[in-house]
């Protein structure tokens, strides 16, 4: 059992910190001074190449949150408290990792940084998110495995929230 607070019957306090955290890196990126070719030794092709990539980052973990959205189907909430009708999803990108919704909105927010050549934004949203979804999901697989008898070896097996890494 996690000694992680609960934050409400379902976990709604973890939803409202999310949110808030989510909004915080967004406008920190929109009002972090840019990175312009002034600023960058290479000239405007560097910052054109790290905008462009932070796109395709965000495009990437965009389309592994929406794919763990799809593989949930039915048991999808919002709340890190199981649904009661709900089943244990171990199938597509639950294969790879645990948490692909969290996973994916960690490096979408690495690349809403690049892509907005807000480096600062980049690195620290990216690592608060990090830390955050690693306290949610702890609090939330506290639940999971009181659920679902074959969440602990569906634990030792997979990956938390990034394919091959984490």
């Amino acid at each position: 059992m996690s000694s992680l607070p609960s934050l409400g019957p379902r976990g709604e306090g973890w939803v409202a910190i999310q949110f808030a955290l989510l909004f915080a890196i967004f406008g920190a990126g929109a009002k972090e001074t840019p990175l312009s070719a002034s600023t960058l030794t290479a000239g405007p092709a560097l910052g054109l190449a790290v905008s462009a990539a932070g796109v395709v980052v965000v495009a990437a973990g965009g389309l592994f949150s929406v794919l763990g959205v799809v593989h949930l189907g039915r048991s999808l909430t919002v709340l890190p408290h199981p649904r009661d009708n709900s089943q244990l999803v171990q199938t597509g990108v639950y294969r790879l990792a645990r948490h692909p919704i969290y996973g994916g909105l960690v490096v979408a927010a690495l690349g809403y940084g690049l892509a907005m050549r807000a480096p600062v934004t980049a690195v620290v949203g990216a690592l608060a998110l990090l830390l955050f979804f690693r306290l949610k999901s702890a609090r939330e697989e506290a639940w999971l495995e009181r659920r679902y008898a074959g969440y602990a070896a569906y634990r030792a097996t997979t990956r938390r929230m990034i394919p091959f890494l984490y």
